[in-house]
């Protein structure tokens, strides 16, 4: 059955309740792109530099890493729906104080607080999706690599928009829209049922010690720090307008959307998921690196097509992570995720530190290449762990489709 199939009560014939969820979703995850073409502003309107402006991007996802442990145990026991709103009501209060930040100190104290919402809800959002979704699975998955790819692309977008005003605008932006997700929510989202056990806190950990997960993880991070070096410090090396960069990373979103929906999918059909992901993370890198050696056109041409690198790992990633493990989806989902968001924290603070430690633009995309190899490599090296732990998980999650999360 086709899950964009409208007829079949696929993609396109969902409750309200999953289009609400759907929506935020999409909001959540233009949060994350937000601020790329304003960093620069935010540098000059707070007189920080940038290394001091990519703690942005660290402390949210150093927070959001911390908080997949917290996501499980607090969703098990007080419901989804309420472990969405309570996600979203921070981020409305985290990205609107954001806008009022005085100092670049208070805007990544503030941006701590906006990633531990953003997990609680993200973290939740799938399992909500699959449980009140018509069509199975499958276009419930889909539908909420949509909302990713439509968010990576429009946070860029909106923060241009609001940003060429003030950089302080698409915070308050988010915080309007965040708001109208809880609304949105409250009124059309009935409670979910809760899991059968409650998940503790040291549960994601445990589910490391299943070898093709650890595996996954371990890949997931090192690609994780290639994917955020091109986002929070390309913005950067481009040195463009608000307008101009946010259509960089508009065009870079299109694509991320793209090809994790469209082109992901028809490849591992044709190729099988592992050879997709080692061949991609090369690409990568050799992407990166000609990014970081080429002209200034060159750079935005780069950027742009990474997004269709990162497009396909994400999906193969989400899928591997799903499978590879015995584990409930939730737990396994939060252990990987609390592996891989570190390195979302460690790119962003430590590239514009290479960059001056070295003093090369070069260098920290020769170490972002570097880490895509790694990635790769760690897939050739466990791929017997990652095929037969998938194979034998399938069957298993074949049986529990409406229960479960991932975070993308």
């Amino acid at each position: 059955m086709d899950p964009l199939d409208a007829g079949s009560g696929g993609i396109l014939r969902q409750p309200k309740a999953v289009w609400a969820t759907a929506g935020a979703s999409v909001v959540a995850f233009m949060g994350i792109g937000l601020v790329d073409p304003i960093l620069p502003s935010i540098a000059s309107g707070l007189d920080a530099t940038a290394g001091q402006v990519s703690l942005l991007f660290t402390s949210y996802f150093l927070i959001t890493a911390v908080a997949m442990l917290l996501t499980g145990f607090v969703s098990s026991r007080i419901g989804g729906r309420k472990t969405l709103l309570l996600g979203l009501a921070l981020v409305v209060v985290f990205a609107g104080l954001s806008g009022t930040s005085g100092s670049v100190g208070e805007l990544v104290g503030f941006r701590a607080g906006w990633g531990l919402g953003n997990a609680l809800f993200v973290s939740t959002a799938l399992a909500v999706i699959v449980g009140a979704a018509a069509g199975g699975s499958a276009a419930a998955i889909l539908l909420y690599e949509s909302a990713l790819g439509l968010g990576m692309a429009c946070g860029p977008l909106l923060g241009a928009l609001l940003g060429d005003a003030s950089w302080r605008y698409p915070f308050f932006g988010t915080a309007f829209l965040m708001a109208v997700g809880f609304l949105c929510i409250a009124a059309f989202l009935k409670e979910q049922p809760r899991p059968a056990r409650r998940t503790s806190l040291l549960d994601p950990v445990k589910a490391l010690g299943h070898g093709g997960l650890a595996s996954v993880a371990a890949s997931a991070f090192f690609y994780n720090y290639t994917f955020f070096t091109v986002l929070a410090f390309t913005p950067f090396v481009l040195d463009m307008s608000p307008y101009r960069s946010g259509a960089v990373f508009f065009a870079w979103g299109v694509l991320l959307a793209v090809f994790s929906v469209i082109v992901a999918p028809r490849l591992q059909k044709r190729f099988g998921s592992l050879r997709v992901l080692g061949g991609s993370l090369v690409l990568l890198a050799a992407d990166v690196l000609v990014l970081g050696y080429g002209d200034h056109t060159t750079a935005v041409v780069c950027t742009v097509l990474s997004g269709a690198f990162i497009g396909v790992n994400n999906t193969v990633y989400t899928e591997l992570a799903l499978g590879v493990s015995d584990a409930p989806r939730p737990v396994a989902s939060a252990g990987y995720n609390f592996v891989r968001w570190f390195a979302a924290a460690a790119a962003p603070f430590f590239a514009p530190r290479i960059e001056e430690w070295t003093g090369s633009l070069r260098i920290p995309f020769v170490v972002a290449a570097g880490t895509a190899v790694a990635g790769a490599l760690v897939v050739l090296v466990r791929r017997a762990a990652l095929t037969l732990g998938a194979e034998e998980a399938a069957p298993r999650h074949a049986t529990r489709d409406g229960v479960g999360v991932f975070v993308n």
